[in-house]
């Protein structure tokens, strides 16, 4: 059975993914809608990029760690 630490990289690594996604689902429909470069979805999407690679770079940079 995989040990819990396993499972929370796991769990993050897919939740950090699906971030990314929304993020550019978010600029795609803002664009696509006409917004402008401050347009609240093109602002939010850049955000949760940010927030989703953030967490990725983190979670590579520290590897695994085995006791």
């Amino acid at each position: 059975m995989s040990e819990p630490r396993d499972l929370h990289r796991a769990s993050t690594r897919v939740m950090s993914t699906v971030l990314v996604v929304i993020g550019i689902v978010m600029i795609i429909s803002t664009l696509a809608r006409g917004g402008g470069a401050l347009a609240y979805g093109l602002l939010l999407g850049v955000l949760f990029i940010a927030a989703g690679l953030g967490r990725l770079y983190l979670l590579g940079r520290t590897g695994p760690r085995r006791s």
